[in-house]
């Protein structure tokens, strides 16, 4: 009978301090429960769920390779002239020069035979043609065409991937600022890959004061960041957040919490933040140069570079809803190259809507 009554009291004491516990985590975080994303900072250590994402971001790298055909003063010719002219005879200056970008890729589907990463557009989208006007005496441009650029080959790559990490452009939205890049794997090459696997959540229920974390590769580094939610526009085509924005960022998977942590979800990717550019004057330089003595007026040659500031402390993202859109738009494509999505938009769960 005494040890019945033990046993009935240490049980007693158990529920005890679980009721208590949970009234005082409801008293002192009271929207934890609410249902909405959270807006303070999280109460509890969720370092090993960051973790396991972090392995589904990848820094992606992107080149582009041009042929440059440079026209003499005079030449006079018009943009439709380039549809009929040999540039090899009527260039006087033949060039070879690339573009790069890097920025930030997520690992969001895998397969036995295929994978796929979800990136912004602009960090692979170079144009094929680049045409430069000469300037008239009165600093404007004329109509006739200095020079002609023609893209001969692209990479997109990420490094850690099987043979060289070599990336296809499956789909691209410019006007989205979305782009989906896949690789076709052999059996011999599959690799221990982790893809992204929390839920997409919904952007338009973000609101002010919105905690979010923010992982992205700035300076070709992988980091984590946060920041606060300060914009939510009415047409829920993106958002603001605080988040310090440097470059490589781009890409970047923001997520929020819903209800505590580890309940991370999907709200969008970081797009770019606000910059200028700025023009300064600079003396020659030339390798193996030591520094100019400030205290000594320079007479030499004098070069002006063109410089981005960016406006740290204010980063846009694009809001998932875009994102969802953009894979209801093309799933049709997708299927057909083999890759099927439809785990990330079941028409059960997600409704998306598109203007005709």
């Amino acid at each position: 009978m005494r040890k019945t009554f033990l046993k009935s009291a240490i049980l007693s004491l158990i529920i005890l301090l679980s009721v208590s516990c949970s009234s005082v985590y409801d008293k002192v975080y009271p929207t934890l429960t609410d249902g909405k994303y959270d807006s303070e900072f999280p109460y509890n250590n969720s370092s090993t769920q960051l973790e396991e994402i972090s392995r589904s971001i990848k820094l992606l790298n992107s080149i582009a390779f041009y042929t440059g055909y440079v026209f003499k003063t005079g030449s006079n010719y018009t943009l439709s002239d380039m549809k009929k002219i040999d540039f090899e005879k009527s260039a006087i200056e033949k060039v070879f020069f690339n573009r790069t970008s890097s920025g930030t890729a997520t690992l969001i589907y895998t397969d036995a035979e295929k994978i796929a990463l979800i990136s912004v557009a602009h960090i692979v989208n170079y144009p094929d043609t680049i045409i430069s006007y000469f300037v008239n005496a009165d600093g404007t441009f004329s109509n006739y065409v200095q020079s002609i650029s023609i893209k001969s080959n692209q990479s997109n790559y990420v490094p850690d991937l099987p043979r060289d990490g070599k990336l296809d452009i499956l789909m691209l939205d410019n006007s989205l600022d979305i782009a989906l890049l896949g690789m076709k794997l052999n059996p011999a090459e599959s690799l221990p890959l982790t893809k992204f696997e929390y839920p997409w959540g919904k952007s338009s229920e973000l609101e002010w004061g919105s905690f979010v974390y923010v992982f992205g590769f700035p300076m070709n580094y992988k980091m984590i960041s946060k920041g606060i939610v300060s914009k939510i526009p009415k047409d829920n085509s993106g958002f603001l957040i605080d988040a310090v924005f440097n470059r490589g960022y781009s890409g970047g998977i923001v997520l929020a919490i819903r209800d505590g942590v580890p309940n991370f979800e999907l709200v969008g990717l970081v797009r770019s933040v606000p910059a200028e550019f700025e023009y300064t004057l600079r003396p020659l330089t030339k390798e193996h140069d030591i520094d100019y003595n400030p205290m000594i007026p320079y007479s030499g040659e004098i070069y002006v570079d063109k410089h981005q500031a960016l406006r740290i402390g204010i980063t846009k993202v694009i809001g998932i809803e875009q994102i969802k859109s953009f894979f209801e738009k093309n799933k049709d494509q997708l299927l057909k190259k083999g890759y099927f999505f439809k785990d990330f938009y079941p028409s059960s769960t997600i409704k998306i809507e598109t203007k005709r």
